[in-house]
């Protein structure tokens, strides 16, 4: 009789490790963001005297703070990026990735410092990239 009540008890126990592992193991991912992707995203890189005047405005107020940004006329969707004031010039931003989810527009952007050995000046600059990409009605997500 022993023998049967320890086994059963031993079948409860694994049963609720299982359930245990299946609810909190399922919901798990790998974190990988292109799984959903659509397509990419056609884009510019819109130069400053490109910006439309309302978004230079916002841009100008909030460029000493890193910023994220979105604004769209009735034609184009305008991403902004800004990583807030750095200490010299010289700096870059590289768009890595600019693509359609089911349900977003991911963009993924990078700020590149100063070469080594390249003079970045002493003036304190606040890099930040406008990219122009067509209207769409989705989030967009930064990455």
């Amino acid at each position: 009789m022993k023998k049967v009540t320890e086994r059963k008890w031993m079948i409860w126990v694994l049963l609720a490790v299982w359930v245990f592992a299946v609810r909190c193991l399922g919901g798990c991912s790998t974190g990988d963001d292109e799984s959903g992707k659509v397509r990419d995203l056609s884009f510019t890189v819109v130069g400053e005297g490109e910006v439309p005047a309302d978004l230079m405005a916002t841009i100008q107020t909030k460029q000493t703070d890193p910023f994220k940004l979105t604004y769209s006329d009735d034609q184009n969707l305008y991403i902004v990026v800004g990583y807030g004031q750095q200490q010299s010039g010289g700096y870059s931003i590289s768009v890595n990735a600019l693509y359609l989810t089911e349900n977003s527009v991911v963009i993924d952007t990078e700020l590149k410092g100063p070469e080594t050995g390249e003079n970045g000046g002493t003036e304190k600059s606040s890099p930040y990239v406008v990219v122009k990409t067509e209207l769409l009605e989705n989030p967009v997500v930064f990455q």
